[in-house]
């Protein structure tokens, strides 16, 4: 039998799967799907970032972005400002529209968030969290 740290990353994929399939079921009643959720909550934490820089965050192809952002802009939740440092690029800011769903992303967030933690107490909660931003700062300085 192989050691649980042999498939660590395995794990940690299936979990963040079973996570995103949790998230998008419980926001059937939207009218955003979840590439949409995602790129939303990404701009509200990072407002004005440019449009090549969310794609590159999400993973996400950049003509596929393109169509995600444009399908957000048609539904006013987003807008693309000019970037002032290049040109070429856009910076995407939300509009005041966005506001409920991102309530909504919000308050599926933490439910899943508090399901998933039930069974810890707030010490093993707080050290589960610190412990997978510590992994996920090392990795994001390799």
């Amino acid at each position: 039998m192989s050691s649980p740290h042999n498939y660590l990353g395995f794990l940690i994929a299936d979990v963040s799967r079973l996570m995103r399939r949790l998230f998008q079921q419980r926001l059937q009643n939207s009218s955003l799907t979840l590439a949409q959720a995602r790129a939303l909550f990404y701009v509200s934490r990072f407002e004005g970032v440019r449009q090549v820089d969310l794609a590159d965050a999400l993973e996400i192809q950049p003509m596929t972005m393109a169509r995600l952002l444009d399908q957000l802009a048609d539904n006013r939740l987003i807008e693309r400002v000019p970037d002032p440092r290049d040109r070429r690029a856009y910076q995407i800011r939300l509009t005041e529209a966005a506001a409920p769903h991102l309530a909504q992303i919000q308050q599926v967030a933490e439910q899943i968030r508090d399901e998933m933690l039930a069974d810890l107490n707030d010490e093993q909660a707080r050290h589960f969290i610190q412990t997978l931003d510590g992994i996920r700062n090392k990795l994001l300085r390799c």
